[in-house]
């Protein structure tokens, strides 16, 4: 039987699950799991308030429980919200897409910079940088000052996303980037075409280890 990984988008914006789904492309190989994409249709437009991030968290788990045909889901929000809940509600495989994208981060540099979306989400995800142990390795996180809709204008984004990679990687150090917003995966090879360091696209990140834990059996 053909496996099956689930990518929830926890927000209610279409355009931001077409953009997951374009990224998840490379990862669908010819007789591996079939990667869906779906939208959480009771979601804000975007993530971006602990109190988003909290609201989202029951949805993730209902969406998990509704959907228990899957063989791995992926939490493609990089607050990863309800991970954890998530995970109590199946056996199987649950990976969000900030913890997968900074570790995988890890392999690439030894500093990690963190392309936010706004100055108010560094406070919530520099406190799970510390949860998970990693505050050392982190070079900086700065903001590229767009909500999550806004990152639907092409040519402010790609300029914002180049002109924060280059601070990151001139000012603080960093020799890779993590994108931290599924809302900027359409951008991930022009980011890292103009800044010259690697770039994370976290669902990416998220999807290719779901595929080796699928493949492993862990």
């Amino acid at each position: 039987m053909t496996q099956r990984i689930l990518v929830i988008n926890p927000n209610s914006s279409i355009h931001i699950t077409e953009g997951i789904d374009r990224a998840c492309e490379p990862l669908r190989l010819s007789g591996g799991p079939v990667i869906e994409c779906i939208t959480n249709a009771a979601g804000p437009p975007g993530i971006e308030t602990q109190q988003h991030v909290d609201a989202v968290a029951v949805h993730n788990v209902a969406l998990v429980a509704a959907h228990p045909e899957a063989d791995a889901y992926i939490v493609a929000c990089y607050s990863d919200p309800g991970l954890h809940a998530c995970r109590e509600a199946t056996d199987k495989p649950v990976l969000g897409i900030s913890e997968c994208g900074m570790l995988t981060a890890l392999t690439l540099g030894q500093r990690f910079g963190v392309l936010a979306i706004l100055a108010t989400s560094i406070p919530r995800h520099l406190r799970y940088i510390a949860a998970l142990g990693i505050t050392d390795r982190l070079a900086a996180e700065r903001p590229v000052g767009l909500g999550v809709v806004e990152l639907a204008d092409e040519d402010k984004t790609l300029d914002r996303l180049v002109t924060t990679g280059e601070a990151l990687r001139d000012i603080d150090g960093a020799d890779v980037l993590v994108m931290g917003c599924a809302g900027m995966a359409d951008y991930r090879d022009r980011v890292a075409a103009a800044v010259g360091v690697p770039v994370v696209e976290p669902t990416q990140a998220a999807v290719a280890m779901a595929l080796g834990r699928l493949q492993l059996g862990w």
